[in-house]
């Protein structure tokens, strides 16, 4: 088996480039992490099988006619349900039971990112919380949305997973820092608490299709598939920094500790 490898991080121009290179070599399959890279491929070709591991809104985004039946040359693997979101509001209170308003860094400009801040939007009030959207497609409205919220006291960061909120993960992470915001985001780099697919699993399971697409299976009918396994991670530096405690309950539901 030969296999070709690109990595274009998150420069647009670079991961067309490398979606017509790697359709251009007419490979049996390719594997392709997130909405950034699997719609470039399908502008590239509509031929070659794609499979993807991590994928917000396949439907929304056009990759796929439905989950159940895809249609085309693209399957894979969702990130989430989309009333898997109302968990983020869930959590931020149960372990910062002071909040009373959050800011939504979400993406507007793809499916997800409405979908998902609707979910928030309907679980916040029983609550206690007051939710509003900010838009991560560049810096200065990062700074300018998080710096209005941390104008009032009691308030906390959701971030749902994006490409933009990727991008801009450092400054996201700079400025809840600078605030003391209680952060459901990136827990591994400085957020209080996650809540999400385990990506291992993801492509544990992408690989399984693969195998089946190698094997002669068309990915029109493989079903495009939700996660299985989710983890929940919590930051006890993060915690501490902030003057938080994290309630013993919270813990012992926890998969990863930061200590």
């Amino acid at each position: 088996m030969r296999i070709d490898t690109r990595w274009a991080t998150t420069n647009a121009a670079d991961i067309r480039r490398h979606a017509a290179e790697l359709a251009a070599l007419a490979p049996d399959v390719i594997l392709a992490h997130g909405t950034s890279t699997v719609g470039p491929l399908l502008q590239a070709t509509r031929t070659v099988p794609i499979v993807f591991p991590v994928a917000s809104d396949p439907v929304g985004a056009g990759f796929v006619d439905s989950l159940a039946r895809p249609g085309g040359n693209a399957t894979g693997f969702m990130t989430s349900e989309y009333s898997m979101s109302g968990k983020w509001p869930e959590l931020l209170k149960e372990i910062a039971p002071g909040v009373t308003r959050a800011a939504v860094l979400r993406d507007s400009t793809v499916t997800s990112g409405t979908a998902q801040f609707a979910t928030i939007q309907a679980v916040a009030p029983s609550l206690g919380v007051e939710v509003s959207p900010v838009n991560v497609r560049n810096a200065g409205k990062i700074k300018r949305g998080v710096a209005a919220v941390a104008r009032s006291a009691n308030c906390g960061l959701i971030v749902p997973a994006s490409g933009s909120a990727f991008v801009h993960r450092n400054l996201i992470i700079t400025l809840a820092a600078r605030h003391k915001l209680p952060a459901v985001y990136f827990v591994a780099a400085g957020g209080l608490v996650s809540y999400g697919a385990n990506e291992i699993d993801q492509y544990r399971r992408a690989a399984s299709y693969v195998d089946r697409i190698l094997e002669g299976e068309r990915p029109a009918d493989l079903p495009v598939q939700a996660p299985t396994k989710y983890e929940l991670a919590i930051n006890l530096k993060s915690a501490k920094a902030i003057g938080l405690d994290v309630p013993a309950a919270v813990l012992a539901r926890a998969d990863e500790v930061i200590e």
